[in-house]
C-alpha cells in the first residue's frame, strides 16, 4: 500500500515538517509518492510581473483559477522551480526522490479545457482562451516502477492535455505507436485532485496537509474539529461544514475514494510531526464506506 502525502502551496504552509516525515517513512521502508501544489506562489510571481490574476466562478459555485496563455507560462515556471526545491529537500535528508510533472511519461493525462462555463454578474456565460484541463488517466505503472525501484516520486502539475475532442489513450497506447496522438500541450490542473488521480490509482491512503487541523462542523470553533467520517449522514454534515477551499480537498477527497483510495485525510501541515500524526489518527479521517 502506498501513501500519497499532498503538501499544499498556501504561504502559511512550512514543508520542512512533511519532507522530515517522509524520510521517516522511506527509512521504514514504506512506499511513499508526494504531490505538490503551489498557486500561491504563482499569484505571487504574477503579482511581481503585473499580471493580475483572474479567478472565475463555476455554475456549480466552485471558484478557480482562469488560466490564459500568459498565466500558463507562469505557472509552468514557478512549479518547476517549487518541485525542484521539495526534490532537493528530500535529497538532503537522504531520500532518493525524483522530480515529475503531469506531462512527464503523461503521467496525468486528459483532454484540454479551452473554454469553461462561468458565472458573471449573476447570468451563465463562456469563457474562451482556458488552459486547464480534466484528469481522465494516470500512468500508475510509470509511479509503481519508481516505487519499485526505491524512488519517492514528487509530482505536481501541469498535466498533459490533449486538444477538445480527442479521446485520452493510454501511455502503453502512446508508446506502442498504434495511433497518431492529438497535440499535446501542458496545462493547468488542481494539485488535490492530482493527487486524488494518483492516490485512487495507487490505493492506500491519501494525506492531504494544509493550513488548518483539519475540517470543524463550526469554522469559528477550532474545537469542532470532525475526526471520521463513516457514514453517509457523516459525509453530508462534512460537505455542509466545508466551506471555501475546504470544499475542493472535500471534491478531491470523494474523487480518491471513489477511483480506489482507501483512506483520506486532512491535516495540518504545522503540525509535530505532520504526516505521522495524521496516520496516526490526527486531522479528519474519511473513508469509503461513508459514500456508500
Amino acid at each position: 500500500m502506498t501513501t500519497v502525502i499532498k503538501v499544499g502551496g498556501a504561504r502559511a504552509v512550512d514543508p520542512a515538517g512533511a519532507l522530515s516525515d517522509i524520510a521517516t517513512l522511506d527509512d521504514d521502508g514504506e512506499d511513499v509518492a508526494v504531490v505538490h501544489g503551489g498557486s500561491t506562489a504563482v499569484d505571487d510571481t504574477l503579482e511581481r510581473l503585473g499580471i493580475e490574476p483572474e479567478y472565475v466562478e463555476t455554475p456549480s459555485g466552485v471558484v478557480g483559477r482562469f488560466t490564459d496563455a500568459e498565466t500558463m507560462e507562469v505557472f509552468e515556471m514557478v512549479f518547476g522551480h517549487l518541485n525542484t526545491q521539495l526534490v532537493a529537500g528530500l535529497q538532503s535528508l537522504d531520500v532518493d526522490a525524483v522530480g515529475l510533472n503531469g506531462v512527464d511519461g503523461k503521467l496525468l493525462y486528459g483532454p484540454r479545457k479551452s473554454a469553461v462555463r462561468v458565472v458573471e454578474d449573476g447570468k451563465k456565460k463562456i469563457k474562451r482562451g482556458d488552459h486547464s484541463g480534466t484528469i481522465k488517466q494516470v500512468n500508475g505503472d510509470l509511479l509503481e516502477s519508481l516505487l519499485r525501484d526505491g524512488y519517492v516520486p514528487v509530482a505536481a502539475p501541469p498535466m498533459a492535455g490533449a486538444d477538445e475532442g480527442r479521446e485520452a489513450r493510454s501511455a502503453s497506447d502512446s508508446a506502442s505507436g498504434d495511433e497518431p496522438g492529438a497535440e499535446i500541450v501542458p496545462v493547468n490542473t488542481d494539485a488535490d485532485r492530482s493527487a486524488a488521480a494518483i492516490s485512487g490509482e495507487l490505493g492506500g491512503t491519501l494525506v492531504l496537509l494544509t493550513d488548518v487541523e483539519g475540517v470543524y462542523e463550526d469554522p469559528d470553533d477550532p474545537e469542532s474539529l470532525i475526526e471520521a467520517v463513516e457514514t453517509s449522514e457523516e459525509w453530508t454534515a462534512l460537505e455542509d461544514a466545508a466551506e471555501g477551499f475546504m470544499g475542493r480537498k472535500i471534491m478531491a477527497a470523494e474523487e480518491a475514494l471513489d477511483a480506489g483510495a482507501d483512506e483520506v485525510v486532512i491535516a495540518d501541515a504545522n503540525a509535530d510531526e505532520p504526516i505521522l500524526s495524521a496516520l496516526d489518527g490526527g486531522g479528519t479521517h474519511l473513508y469509503q464506506e461513508a459514500l456508500q
